[in-house]
């Protein structure tokens, strides 16, 4: 089993990072592979462009080559799991992530629902306000892709605006290990059937 994460942020290993390694190495106790993508690291996913070819095609594949984007859907399709991570900037998440989010709708509906069944979560890194509605830009994939998300003890967010500030949030940083608990949790027993 494995879960594959995206940190969506344009800081490679700050405040988002941290709460997805936070996640993660919760999981990885229970002997499940983990793997973080840092979207900073490549160009830019851009958003879906309504060709519709992928529907035409069906190859697993966004007609877009320009982006990394195919190679991440060919490690989201491999995997058992998603997990994404995003700032909040002005009450929703990142450019990029909104970019995944759309063309992996996609390209998962035109290749007979590939997401289905697998286990969704995402997590966010607030300064302030706005996570509710970010957090739900998230969800709003797993959900679609008739995917199963997870629960918490808290909305799946950590504070802090300078890199490293989500250190010292402790309820977030608790809600982050309760957050991988649950995946792992459920990730066997979804594997058990």
């Amino acid at each position: 089993m494995k879960v594959i994460a995206f940190n969506g942020s344009g800081r490679k290993d700050g405040n988002t990072y941290l709460l997805l390694k936070t996640v993660l190495e919760e999981i990885s106790h229970e002997g499940i592979g983990t793997e973080i993508v840092q979207m900073a690291e490549k160009a830019p996913v851009q958003g879906c462009t309504a060709c519709m070819k992928c529907m035409e095609k069906r190859d697993m594949k966004c007609a877009i080559e320009n982006d990394p984007f195919n190679d991440y859907f060919a490690k989201i399709a491999a995997a058992d799991a998603l997990l994404l991570g995003s700032p909040v900037y002005f009450s929703d998440i990142t450019a990029g992530m909104k970019g995944l989010i759309e063309r992996c709708g996609y390209v998962s509906r035109a290749n007979g629902n590939v997401l289905r069944r697998k286990v969704g979560a995402g997590v966010l890194a607030v300064r302030r306000a706005g996570s509710n509605h970010a957090f739900a830009s998230l969800n709003y994939l797993f959900l679609i892709t008739e995917m199963i998300v997870p629960g918490s003890n808290y909305w799946n967010m950590g504070l802090g605006r300078n890199a490293g500030d989500v250190l010292n949030d402790t309820e977030g940083l608790q809600t982050m290990k309760t957050l991988g608990k649950n995946m792992a949790w459920l990730m066997k027993k979804l594997s058990n059937h």
